[in-house]
């Protein structure tokens, strides 16, 4: 049973693991490289004084095209097994009528489908565990670099956490067995394919918007406004309100997940519409010429924002809650694996014929 089961999927399985060695061996080849241009890069402007957010960002933007590429690849590794191996595993044997030729043997259905989602699901593991671990190896450097550079891209956020670590494993292993399971259900390939695509498409959507946000208490701080962390400021000429825009950043931990921004006062209340401090005279009013502007800065007007009461309200996850959610979510996903696997089994012994 396992040898005529591996006969039928090798030849997917070579294909898949072949894209897959390639694509580990030219990050193997250039990862090395990658990290120690990094680190030399980071050495040398701490050496030479004056921060290191130039050189971040010179460094993100140089790599940003393969840094999407290889996380578009993680992202769709998942969805192309559920397609690929798991609708069609059992419902191209139902399409053809060659499952009742292997029930009349001495295979029982249990053992029949058993087999096929042990051998398959096993690969689907390895293939996407071999993926994500040249992909976050490779990426380390640029993961950091792009958690620096604005507008952010932290490990921690539903862009990156979904192609990082072990989470991979969860989403292949369960976009498999969905794809098995919905081609039980529907008999047929293509549509069998095509409501997978778009209920693990609905999934892998929901669970960073809905879910992963409460795997843990938030951490709610209100730092005083930094004026390295503002992004965009506005002196309104002859009076009127300040224009703050401010990085969704939390100071000292800039690879945070942040999931809410915003500017209060001294009571609490969002500020919208601008920060009503006097731009007319006293530390918020503009500079009339270039070189006191150079020479003055923005620190009194931020010092004036402070002794106001402004402050940047922040709710987050801490990045060192990174590998924690990862393992959380994991398991999540193994749960949901072993119930449709679970109800495959039972559904091939009761239902189907």
């Amino acid at each position: 049973m396992i040898w005529l089961a591996w006969r039928q999927f090798r030849a997917a399985a070579a294909a898949m693991f072949a894209a897959l060695a390639a694509l580990a061996a030219v990050l193997a080849f250039t990862g090395r490289g990658l990290a120690d241009d990094y680190a030399a890069g980071i050495a040398a402007c701490t050496v030479r004084g004056g921060g290191c957010s130039a050189y971040v960002q010179q460094f993100f933007h140089a790599h940003q095209v393969p840094f999407f590429a290889l996380t578009a690849i993680m992202l769709v590794l998942p969805a192309l097994i559920g397609l690929f191996w798991g609708a069609p595993l059992i419902t191209r044997e139902l399409e053809a009528g060659t499952h009742r030729l292997v029930w009349n043997q001495s295979i029982t259905r249990t053992r029949w489908l058993a087999v096929r989602l042990g051998l398959t699901g096993l690969a689907a593991l390895a293939a996407a565990g071999l993926g994500s671990l040249a992909v976050t190896w490779w990426s380390g450097p640029v993961d950091q670099a792009a958690a620096g550079n604005h507008p952010g891209f932290p490990r921690m956020g539903p862009l990156l956490f979904d192609a990082r670590g072990v989470v991979p494993l969860g989403y292949a292993a369960f976009a498999f067995v969905l794809g098995v399971a919905v081609g039980m259900l529907v008999r047929r390939t293509l549509p069998a394919m095509a409501v997978t695509l778009a209920v693990f498409a609905a999934v892998q959507a929901a669970v960073p918007l809905l879910v992963r946000p409460h795997l843990d208490t938030p951490v709610h701080a209100a730092p005083a406004i930094a004026e390295t962390d503002v992004e965009d400021l506005l002196f309104p000429r002859g009076g009127g309100s300040l224009h703050l825009v401010v990085k969704p950043r939390v100071p000292g931990d800039p690879a945070a997940w942040v999931l809410s921004s915003r500017i209060v006062d001294a009571s609490g209340e969002e500020v919208s519409g601008g920060i009503s401090v006097s731009t007319s005279s006293g530390p918020c009013a503009p500079p009339e010429h270039r070189e006191q502007a150079e020479r003055r800065g923005a620190a009194p007007c931020f010092a004036e924002l402070e002794r106001l009461g402004y402050r940047h309200r922040l709710v987050y996850h801490p990045s060192d809650r990174f590998w924690t959610f990862q393992w959380i979510e994991t398991g999540g996903y193994a749960a949901l694996t072993l119930g449709l696997a679970g109800f495959c089994l039972w559904w091939v012994r009761r239902r189907l014929s």
